[in-house]
């Protein structure tokens, strides 16, 4: 087994932030699974940052 992958992902705007997460996880291979999602929001003055750090996993082929 592999070790894991990280990726952060974030946005001041949410419908580009679903976008750019839908967009990362339909581009994952066919043996790549996902592990864990983390989800947060911040303020940031008048606006909100949303992030998302996505763990992911790389499994043996299921040939």
């Amino acid at each position: 087994m592999s070790l894991p992958r990280l990726k952060v992902i974030t946005s001041n705007n949410l419908d580009l932030f679903q976008e750019r997460l839908d967009r990362y996880l339909e581009q994952l291979d066919r043996d790549e699974v996902v592990v864990d999602v983390k989800f947060s929001t911040a303020a940031l003055g008048e606006t909100v940052e949303f992030s998302a750090l996505v763990q992911t996993q790389k499994t043996e082929s299921w040939a």
